[in-house]
């Protein structure tokens, strides 16, 4: 029985720990693969066009797309509402302007929790206009300390969301 364990064995480590193996474009040494795929191989006359056609296309719609954006910002990214009672509202108003020259569609705007509730404008921000969003937050039972709360801003700007923090210490 160790006569047939000794080869066995010895082939095992001869396979699993060195050397170089080769198959089908793929060379493995040492445990690291390789790819023998030459990728400088031409391309058909075909190929390239419809190439050429893709990047056109994927190109036309980046154009159209960037036409359609703007920019903004805000009067302020954090709003301190300082010490308030347990399970009270409390109200605060970011104001967004509109710096680009497309209007401004704010699409959505989100909280990060129950308890804040954001309002966003209904309708698009002209070049160089402003509105508010609105942001109400009240602590849900239990909820003490130091809360920190997000709102996340979607709109037709480059950087597609925005992010907005609201923070209040809740005492009871």
């Amino acid at each position: 029985m160790k006569y047939l364990l000794i080869p066995v064995s010895a082939a095992f480590l001869l396979f699993s720990c060195g050397g170089s193996e080769e198959v089908e474009g793929a060379t493995a040494q040492s445990g690291e693969i390789k790819s023998a795929i030459d990728a400088s191989e031409e391309l058909s006359p075909e190929a390239k066009k419809q190439l050429a056609e893709e990047r056109k296309r994927i190109a036309e719609e980046e154009k159209k797309l960037e036409a359609t954006l703007t920019s903004m910002t805000f009067d302020k990214e954090m709003h301190d509402f300082g010490d308030v009672e347990a399970e009270t509202d409390v109200t605060t108003q970011f104001t967004v302007t509109n710096t680009g020259k497309r209007p401004l569609v704010i699409e959505n705007v989100s909280a990060s929790c129950g308890c804040t509730t954001p309002k966003k404008p209904e309708k698009p921000i002209a070049p160089g206009a402003s509105d508010v969003i609105e942001v109400k937050f009240k602590s849900k039972p239990g909820q003490m300390n130091e809360i920190t709360k997000t709102v996340t801003v979607t709109a037709n700007t480059k950087e597609k969301t925005h992010q907005l923090k609201i923070r209040a210490f809740v005492k009871g």
